[in-house]
């Protein structure tokens, strides 16, 4: 687990989450809007994203008016060579559809480029994901290629991945 800071605007808080908000986000993860995109649910899988992947991911739960509204991570190469950041999201079905997530994206995108120093993000939504992938546009991420059956569905069938990117000038 990382000793990471809260990241905050005048609406939205991302606080480093806890294997005590794991409950929570399998609740949320399971929901037919979340799952679809997220694979794999239930407190075990989100125990094993928090002890067994590693110190590579940062966590966060989102919050609005001091209620969780959705989860965020990201993760940064830190090869000088190829030096980027990359983000995750999902927001709970009842915080979907009011920009909130363009709200969290834009905050997150803004700190990993002014506090981390990124000139370069990426995101990688299911190519079939348009309502994600509208967020991350309206962001100012743009699309650079398909990456072919990347991540297996709940149905055990593959999916392709939109791989999107977004530079620092370019955060709007």
């Amino acid at each position: 687990m990382h000793d990471d800071e809260v990241i905050r605007d005048d609406r939205i808080v991302l606080r480093p989450a806890k294997l005590d908000d794991v409950p929570w986000l399998a609740a949320a993860a399971e929901l037919p809007s979340i799952a679809r995109w997220w694979g794999e649910t239930g407190d075990e899988v989100w125990r094993r994203r928090f002890v067994d992947e590693g110190e590579d991911a940062h966590r966060y739960v989102i919050e609005l008016a001091g209620a969780p509204v959705g989860f965020a991570q990201w993760y940064e190469e830190d090869d000088p060579e190829y030096r980027h950041a990359g983000m995750d999201l999902f927001l709970a079905e009842d915080a979907q559809g009011r920009g909130i997530g363009i709200e969290v994206v834009r905050l997150l995108a803004r700190w990993l480029i002014e506090v981390r120093g990124h000139h370069r993000l990426v995101i990688d939504p299911a190519a079939d994901n348009r309502r994600a992938i509208r967020c991350y546009e309206r962001v100012g991420f743009r699309p650079i290629g398909i990456a072919r059956q990347r991540e297996r569905t709940q149905e055990g069938t593959w999916r392709d991945s939109l791989l999107m990117d977004l530079l620092a000038d370019e955060l709007t």
